[in-house]
């Protein structure tokens, strides 16, 4: 490794770890600022000020609140996130480990459905400028771009589940399959390939298809105007001018040499659009019925729960770093221009 891809590396790390404190001290402080409280959310509204304070002292809800932010700070680094308030004793990283799964399962589909249509759409628009195909997909990334993607959801529920019963409506799997099905990793369809158990991976297939073409659609308009601006710009370039005149094929031209130059600021969207799609599976998991940490959020949300909160966006916040980072990282390796 060159002495420049190792400063280039350490520099990124070194950005990430700011940028994920930034994001979970917002959340601290705005959870401890709204409106409500936690105690009472849990217990009713009824319950006595003495018995209040007893779970008030416990959580560590009376310290003063520089040492409730370092202590909460302390427990991130270690991964302690603590039990939450409206879950009894139940540690919540049992909670997100459960949750976690699903909504990998629903966001790693959705992600690889917006990135292929969307480029390939934007490709093959650049490259038939001008023409009716061209002007009807710019159309279909406007109107996509523009239907929010809970409205999305209920369009494909009311179209396929209810005018037209082919998908289930929601959840993850059906619940006669669910009772007798052991998936110790709460991947269903990984687990269910590798236990061999191919109805249960027809129903969680079949669970799967809608929430995650729902949430892939709704960004894939994004990268189809992307890709088609820079596709255009690329098709204009000498080399491409060079090749043309050596005989190769437009395919080839297209998708094997523009394309691959478009790369740079596809990735760069990509990594962005990625904390888009977690903010997204919130909407998404809350639809569908989806068993994942968007739906566990908003509940814990409405119920004011500061450690579920805290540790769940906490959770989202490593993984927008971290994709980040990876493609920072992939970005110096396609151009070694950026490590300058």
């Amino acid at each position: 490794m060159s002495s420049s891809l190792r400063n280039f590396l350490i520099t990124r790390i070194l950005l990430t770890i700011p940028m994920v404190l930034i994001l979970i001290t917002m959340v601290f402080f705005v959870m401890r600022v709204l409106p409500g409280d936690p105690i009472r959310s849990q217990l009713g509204p009824r319950v006595s000020e003495e018995k209040a304070t007893q779970i008030r002292e416990r959580l560590g809800l009376n310290r003063p609140l520089h040492e409730q932010y370092f202590s909460f700070l302390w427990d991130m680094v270690r991964l302690d996130f603590g039990n939450a308030l409206t879950q009894g004793e139940r540690p919540i990283r049992d909670e997100l480990a459960e949750r976690l799964p699903a909504t990998m399962e629903l966001t790693i589909p959705a992600m690889a459905l917006t990135a292929v249509f969307g480029i390939f759409s934007g490709a093959y628009a650049a490259k038939n400028r001008k023409k009716p195909i061209d002007y009807l997909i710019r159309l279909f990334s406007i109107v996509i771009y523009s239907i929010p993607v809970f409205f999305l959801g209920l369009v494909f529920q009311i179209a396929f589940s209810v005018r037209l019963p082919l998908l289930p409506l929601s959840g993850r799997m059906d619940t006669l399959l669910l009772t007798s099905f052991d998936s110790p990793t709460n991947f269903y369809v990984l687990d269910a390939i590798l236990t061999q158990n191919w109805p249960a991976l027809r129903s969680a297939l079949s669970h799967l298809v809608m929430p995650s073409v729902t949430l892939g659609l709704a960004l894939t308009g994004v990268f189809i105007r992307l890709t088609r601006v820079n596709m255009i710009e690329m098709l204009q370039s000498d080399f491409i001018t060079a090749g043309r005149a050596r005989g190769l094929a437009e395919k080839r031209l297209v998708y094997r040499h523009a394309l691959r130059n478009t790369f740079i600021p596809i990735m760069t969207l990509l990594g962005l659009q990625f904390a888009i799609l977690l903010a997204g599976a919130v909407l998404t998991e809350t639809t569908f019925s989806w068993p994942g940490m968007g739906r566990y959020l908003v509940e814990r949300i409405q119920l004011r729960d500061y450690t579920a909160v805290q540790a769940t966006i906490g959770v989202f916040a490593l993984f927008v770093g971290l994709i980040t980072l990876i493609m920072d990282v992939m970005y110096a390796f396609i151009d070694p221009r950026i490590r300058y």
